[in-house]
């Protein structure tokens, strides 16, 4: 046997330790495809990575593994290890480990390398899990939706309140994230002035985000809201004027103009499903999100378009809307 994959194979975590530490490691990062620094990582990086490489060999002691003899099953096997039929490594996390013993294959030049042919089924199962887990409401279940949505008329009391004002922000915004795809922390956050009053050609208005009062994560992008639930943010911003609400905040949790708490917005939304009579396993704004995009692919919306509309960093992200819209190249 080649002397270097013996010393692999009867002290790998020795070995690696030296490999992490070489201008090599960050050479085969980048010929992998990885972005990395061209210097040898930072003490705290090495850490991080000689971390994981030891819960690998302790698990391939456990096994009775050999660093050069692994397969592409041995390596899923250990990714998808976990109790209870739930894994205990995430899929991101799953990556970083294949991600970190391709680059070791590739070091010690072999070929075909496990860890990327384990990629490859990493890749498929997630494909599947993201699908099935995946909830999109059927045209019939947005209708219905639709149709509960909270609608109470408005009449001011004494003290300059409208009655049931809360009502119709919520009617408002949860059109907001079913007609315009906007995640809770982005709906929240909304600006008055982030929607804008000028329709475009069909009537729809256009919602210009920015990550102020956001989520930390959310990116500057752009969405369309059809003229039907544009016509209702409109009448609600009317109110919200008459009212006096101060702040920027399309749609405030009190007449302050205080943020809205997540969950206030989780329950107002599943207390519509429930009126609608929806019984689906996720009942929340996670669903709306889903159900606008898989139907802006479902409506041959390009990739690149649905990218902006949703406020996501990577193409390739879409994919799974894709997929279930029915996406073709």
């Amino acid at each position: 046997m080649n002397p270097v994959l013996a010393l692999w194979d009867s002290q790998p975590v020795q070995q690696f330790g030296q490999f992490v530490r070489t201008h090599e490691f960050a050479q085969i990062s980048r010929r992998a495809g990885i972005a990395s620094p061209p210097r040898p990582l930072s003490p705290d990086s090495v850490h991080v990575y000689v971390t994981m490489f030891g819960k690998f060999a302790r698990w391939m002691a456990d096994h009775g593994r050999r660093f050069s003899a692994l397969t592409p099953a041995d390596i899923h096997a250990f990714i998808s290890a976990g109790e209870h039929g739930k894994r205990e490594l995430n899929s991101a996390i799953a990556r970083r480990y294949i991600r970190l013993l391709e680059r070791c294959y590739i070091y010690l030049d072999i070929s075909p390398n496990p860890a990327q042919l384990a990629l490859i089924r990493e890749e498929q199962t997630r494909s599947l899990t993201e699908d099935a887990a995946m909830v999109v409401l059927t045209a019939a279940q947005a209708e219905s939706f639709v149709a509960a949505l909270p609608d109470v008329a408005p009449e001011v009391r004494r003290g300059g309140a409208w009655n049931g004002w809360k009502r119709r922000r919520d009617r408002a915004m949860q059109l907001v994230m079913m007609f315009g795809g906007l995640k809770v922390a982005e709906v929240i956050g909304l600006h008055v002035e982030e929607i804008e009053p000028t329709p475009e050609l069909d009537g729809a208005h256009r919602i210009k985000l920015t990550p102020a009062d956001k989520h930390d994560t959310s990116y500057k992008h752009e969405t369309l809201l059809p003229a039907f639930a544009a016509a209702e943010v409109f009448r609600w911003l009317d109110e919200r004027q008459a009212m006096k609400i101060p702040g920027p905040l399309l749609f405030p949790a009190n007449v302050r103009g205080e943020t809205l708490d997540k969950a206030t917005v989780y329950r107002q939304v599943k207390a519509t499903f429930e009126r609608a009579g929806i019984a689906v396993p996720r009942s929340g704004g996670r669903t709306l999100r889903n159900t606008f995009a898989v139907n802006g692919f479902r409506a041959g919306t390009p990739a690149s378009e649905m990218v902006e509309r949703l406020g996501l960093a990577l193409e390739r992200s879409t994919q799974p809307y894709a997929r279930i819209g029915g996406a073709t190249k």
